[in-house]
């Protein structure tokens, strides 16, 4: 049997510790649980991530670089600033349908507190999810699509939140309705009450 190479072990170790996560919890889910699920000795583990911690940090990279190539992916293919906007927020639903641990890392306290390396590249993320979302918040306020009353910076704020909160609202129903539709539609209701009063953004 070919050995794995060091990169390709890495990546089967992160993606059984999004299943596991998913399936029992972060903060229940153990190194020896991952160990077993990906057929190796916990040692092997440390091998490749010294600490749980390093592993958790590992974790949280590989979605943001998943995440940012579906944003980026999203704004390629808009050719409008709803198209752009929506565009963003569904591939944000849909990578947190695909991961559906996200919700429960993101806001686990005995992860992001006891872990300030793993918290700072959510906040990293989030940050830049949201400047996504203040920039074609403000073209669309450009195009008279919606007021010019409230900040792009505030209106992208609360935009991220409609998306966090129905994510944890999926995740604690037992993703028992449809994410992606849930969110746009829920954020189509915020745009509209943003709008500039042309009859909404649709």
């Amino acid at each position: 049997m070919q050995r794995r190479s060091a990169e390709d072990r890495k990546s089967q170790i992160i993606a059984q510790v999004l299943r596991l996560a998913s399936e029992i919890g972060p903060d229940r889910m153990s190194t020896t649980d991952v160990a077993r699920a990906v057929g190796i000795s916990q040692p092997a583990v440390f091998r490749h991530f010294p600490t749980k911690g390093d592993l958790w940090v590992a974790v949280a990279e590989d979605v943001s670089a998943t995440l940012r190539e579906h944003w980026a992916t999203a704004e390629t293919r808009a050719q409008t600033s709803l198209e752009r906007l929506l565009g963003l927020i569904g591939a944000q639903l849909a990578a947190i349908t695909e991961r559906p641990a996200l919700p429960s890392i993101l806001f686990s306290r005995e992860l992001t507190v006891d872990n300030p390396p793993l918290r700072e590249v959510f906040d990293r993320l989030l940050a830049s999810f949201q400047s996504r979302l203040a920039a074609a918040v403000g073209e669309m306020q450009s195009e008279g699509m919606l007021s010019q009353d409230i900040e792009a910076r505030d209106a992208a704020v609360l935009l991220a939140s409609i998306v966090q909160g129905v994510a944890i609202r999926w995740a604690l129903g037992n993703r028992g309705f449809d994410l992606v539709g849930e969110g746009r539609r829920l954020v189509e209701v915020q745009l509209t009450l943003m709008s500039a009063g042309k009859g909404g953004v649709s």
